[in-house]
């Protein structure tokens, strides 16, 4: 079942599109401010995001930056704000898409839909990755050669190889895997590190392809 978190300050809207996505077999958050919507998102990993730019403690825009420093899930914008210049800070700052306020609830979730949909081949073309003598297939989660991966391992690898090149930052790898209350816990990270090299990579001492950026984080060079 896909889950949608809904952000958003007016308890009428949070009520209307959670009955009305909870109707076509979504499992639903909700959150009214920001600071929350970011806890939920790490705690909680929707498939999707419904966020509201006028948020009562933080923009919205701000909201996307941090969801979009550990996270490639779609985010749909909702707002009242009209003006273009509005629809590009918020698409330049990782949107997928933008609704304006008021909506009409059978567009908004054709556009869920739509996101949706473009996800999925996205995830398809991720969905084999060859990390040196083996194949991780991240749709069946499995890897070449009879190598087995515990849930942690795999939803550190799966972080790292659906962002190819891309830092991921220690405290994004803990909020996304361990949870927001684990932000200091960075022995885990360079045990199970450890565990993926020696697992995955040919020579586990000098990787190749599951890199350390001392005191930042880490990244998949394909």
């Amino acid at each position: 079942m896909t889950r949608i978190l809904v952000v958003d300050d007016e308890p009428q809207i949070l009520r209307a599109l959670r009955i009305n996505l909870a109707a076509r077999q979504y499992e639903v958050a909700t959150a009214p401010d920001g600071n929350s919507a970011l806890r939920q998102a790490a705690d909680w990993h929707p498939d999707l995001v419904l966020l509201d730019l006028g948020l009562p403690d933080i923009d919205g825009v701000d909201v996307i930056h941090g969801l979009r420093g550990w996270t490639s899930i779609p985010i749909v914008v909702l707002s009242g704000r009209a003006g273009s210049q509005d629809k590009i800070e918020a698409l330049d700052a990782g949107a997928d898409d933008y609704v304006t306020k008021p909506f009409n609830i059978e567009e908004l979730l054709a556009r869920v839909r739509a996101v949706t949909r473009r996800t999925a081949v996205q995830d398809a073309e991720l969905a084999r990755v060859q990390i040196g003598d083996h194949v991780v297939d991240l749709v069946s989660k499995t890897v070449s050669g009879g190598v087995r991966l515990t849930p942690t391992e795999w939803h550190m690898l799966e972080l790292l190889l659906r962002n190819p090149g891309r830092l991921i930052s220690q405290r994004q790898m803990l909020a996304e895997v361990w949870g927001s209350k684990h932000l200091r816990e960075t022995h885990y990270l360079r045990q199970y590190m450890a565990q993926l090299r020696r697992k995955l990579e040919r020579d586990p001492a000098r990787p190749a392809h599951l890199i350390t950026e001392p005191g930042m984080g880490y990244r998949f060079q394909p």
